[in-house]
């Protein structure tokens, strides 16, 4: 997944999220979420982060549903 695609998207993996906005390995992505550095959502046994609010923190726009 690039930065491109995730800024499209709804909500991204944590491991996605970790890599493409902070560099992160996934376990640290993993334990950065866990802190609470950025916001996830709990679905079912999953865990995603959820991109609008996280783009708009780091300055970034958010364009979720655009076409490619």
């Amino acid at each position: 997944m690039t930065l491109e695609e995730a800024l499209k998207s709804p909500t991204i993996s944590v491991p996605d999220a970790g890599r493409l906005f902070f560099g992160l390995a996934r376990n640290a992505a993993y334990n950065a979420a866990e802190k609470g550095d950025f916001e996830t959502i709990k679905i079912g046994g999953r865990i995603v982060v959820p991109v609008a609010p996280l783009a708009a923190k780091l300055g970034l726009q958010a364009r979720i549903g655009a076409a490619a």
